[in-house]
């Protein structure tokens, strides 16, 4: 799969990665009773300093960057399906807690690691294409960076559009 977008690069004060963002400071449990994946995404990331505005800004086919461990903490689908919500193509990241990125493929939503990423010089508003079955990060100013490739049972299941999809695939 190939994506395109503007990139958000989620950073602190410092200008560095985030890392550790838990679903908390993704999709906070104050929003818990909203069950509209719709409406889900007018809260994404409102809970992380710095980031409060995201929502707001961000627009269909955007990429978000952050740091380590990123997705950290509960179960809560709600921390993938904001994104979803928002139609974010994509999310990169140093790493992903376990569970968001068990939660993320599961629901066919495109995440990508890319281990040094907090090294490279991507900024707010960078245009960039992503190729996951290469890994290749490429910035229209000629910006460049490895990630892993999707693995081949991600990409089959974002093809097939979720888990219960892939397995129904399977059972033919």
């Amino acid at each position: 799969m190939k994506f395109s977008g503007r990139i958000w690069v989620l950073t602190g004060q410092d200008g560095r990665l985030i890392d550790d963002i838990d679903t908390d400071m993704i999709f906070h449990n104050r929003y818990l009773a909203e069950t509209d994946i719709a409406k889900m995404g007018q809260y994404a990331l409102d809970n992380l300093a710095g980031w409060e505005d995201f929502a707001k800004k961000a627009l269909p086919g955007d990429i978000v960057i952050a740091g380590r461990n990123f997705g950290a903490g509960s179960s809560r689908q709600q921390a993938v399906d904001c994104f979803k919500s928002l139609k974010i193509s994509l999310l990169i990241a140093e790493s992903f807690g376990a569970i968001y990125k068990r939660n993320a493929i599961n629901s066919a939503f495109p995440i990508l690691e890319a281990p040094g990423i907090s090294d490279a010089d991507f900024v707010n508003g960078d245009m960039v294409e992503v190729d996951s079955a290469t890994g290749e990060i490429s910035g229209r100013d000629g910006k460049r960076f490895k990630a892993r490739p999707f693995p081949q049972v991600q990409a089959d299941i974002l093809s097939a559009g979720g888990l219960f999809q892939y397995a129904r695939r399977l059972e033919r």
